[in-house]
């Protein structure tokens, strides 16, 4: 039977083009039995591509970068970072190419990225590979966020290469194709200000503006006016991880975009019982990343963000610093502001309610969460039926109930909307021993775990029956002591 070749996909090599000084061109290493484990075939429809196409072996070596349409120009990204508070000037693509830019069919541009595509000169010692345990993570994840709303990177396919991976033990490899608005990442810029070579930086922040924040090139002071849009938008992106109990896990300044996307889901998971210093990956033995940690680190990694656009942002050093303190500064007010607003909503207070009856609720709630470590997303969903009148699911999860009687009812003093509730409060989530579930049957070569979780995170606000256990708590004895993986 004849295979219809892969209609023709048109990649730009904007990034490559005009950064070169941040682009190592590099090819994909070949795959011996290339075998797609899960297509995002919506995500494909929005990017323009014939999923049909995909599937077949010319669509495989696109979604593994091992035969990129022709004029394309595979680059390995260069970026520095903190890693864990500790400064490393070169890090960049270790195991991962950017293939090129598309063009959706709404005209947005849109970077085509693979993950576990082989060694490149950033490897820095690894193997630059990736197991199918860990790509299907992020597969699942990042398209979990997305069906909550949250700005985040997506994930377009998970194909299994058919070599071998070493890790703890021998697993099989796989490459993930993600798409983001862009890949660059506050450590783009530590590195090209590393260099000393201004032009760079500006070049390289020209051309953020361009792809993400385009208002700025209007301001006064456009590098300024940049630095206070990426504030911005990471204000209300952690923000809205911290409303729904997700912890990132590595919030290295590498993994810190200037769109405002989460990015690289490696040691992520949801909270189970409410714990501010629950810590999930195996790596932060110091807590660094833990879950109230996140919006100090959100700061403090655009903090080195502002000490990279210093040249742009005044000739005087003295004057740049100061620039850069004050719009620092509106970083706190902005993500209280994200975060009081989204809890808000959770709690379905109306609209217009006074701070002086808003604040004690929003203040209280919180404090018989962390006493009583409830269940984070069930125990919100709860809350809609509450406002309903039916209190004793909710109720059933503290510890303190003369407490938590007093607050709800002054909460239900004030009418509180059960339905918006419900449209900002999920009934699923990718909890972690579900994640778990999935990931080792699908290692194993089962993917109806998988395919299972996706249904229900992918609609995560319309409780369905038949999907109870995706609701459902993890079990006692797995959270207990229970790690994630970065996967190299």
């Amino acid at each position: 039977m004849t295979v219809a070749p892969l209609p023709t996909v048109v990649l730009d090599a904007r990034f490559a083009r005009e950064l070169p000084e941040l682009a190592l061109a590099w090819q994909a290493e070949a795959t011996p039995e290339p075998r797609l484990l899960v297509l995002n075939e919506p995500l494909a429809a929005e990017l323009g591509l014939d999923a049909a196409a995909l599937r077949t072996p010319a669509g495989l070596g696109l979604l593994t970068g091992t035969r990129p349409p022709e004029g394309a120009t595979p680059v390995a990204q260069v970026y520095a970072g903190h890693q864990f508070g500790g400064y490393s000037p070169r890090l960049g693509d270790g195991r991962a190419l950017l293939l090129g830019e598309l063009v959706t069919p709404t005209g947005e541009l849109r970077d085509l990225h693979l993950k576990g595509s082989g060694r490149t000169p950033l490897a820095r010692g690894g193997d630059g590979l990736a197991a199918v345990g860990p790509m299907l993570r992020e597969y699942v994840v990042s398209e979990a966020m997305h069906a909550l709303g949250i700005p985040t990177t997506r994930s377009l396919a998970v194909v299994a290469t058919g070599r071998p991976v070493r890790r703890e033990t021998v697993l099989p490899g796989a490459v993930l194709a993600r798409v983001a608005r862009s890949h660059l990442r506050v450590g783009s810029f530590q590195y090209a200000a590393a260099t000393g070579d201004v032009d760079l930086l500006r070049r390289l922040a020209d051309h953020a503006i361009a792809r993400h924040h385009p208002e700025a090139a209007a301001a006064p002071a456009p590098y300024r006016a940049l630095f206070e849009a990426v504030v911005d938008v990471q204000a209300s992106l952690v923000a809205q991880w911290m409303l729904v109990g997700f912890v990132h896990g590595v919030m290295n300044t590498d993994n810190m975009t200037i769109s405002g996307e989460s990015i690289d889901y490696g040691p992520c998971a949801f909270l189970d019982a409410f714990d501010p210093a629950t810590v999930f990956s195996s790596i932060d033995e110091q807590g660094r990343y833990a879950y109230a940690n996140q919006p100090v680190v959100a700061e403090w990694n655009l903090a080195r963000l502002a000490e990279a656009l210093l040249p742009l942002l005044h000739d005087d050093q003295e004057q740049a610093v100061a620039l850069a303190v004050e719009s620092l500064g509106t970083f706190r007010v902005r993500y209280t502001e994200a975060w009081a607003s989204g809890l808000r909503a959770k709690l379905g207070l109306p609209a217009g309610l006074d701070d002086a009856v808003a604040t004690p609720l929003l203040d209280e709630i919180s404090e018989l969460m962390s006493g009583s470590r409830v269940d984070f997303t069930s125990f919100f969903r709860a809350l809609g039926r509450a406002a309903r009148g039916d209190a004793e699911p909710a109720r059933g999860m503290v510890l303190d109930l003369a407490a938590f009687d007093a607050w709800a009812e002054r909460w239900r003093a004030v009418g509180p909307d059960a339905d918006a509730m419900d449209r900002v409060n999920p009934v699923y989530v990718p909890r972690n021993h579900l994640v778990e579930e999935a990931l080792e049957a699908g290692t194993a070569g089962d993917l109806g775990p998988l395919e299972r979780l996706l249904d229900a995170v992918t609609a995560p606000y319309d409780e369905r029956p038949g999907l109870e256990r995706y609701a459902a708590p993890a079990p006692a004895e797995f959270n207990a002591g229970f790690r994630t993986f970065c996967g190299t």
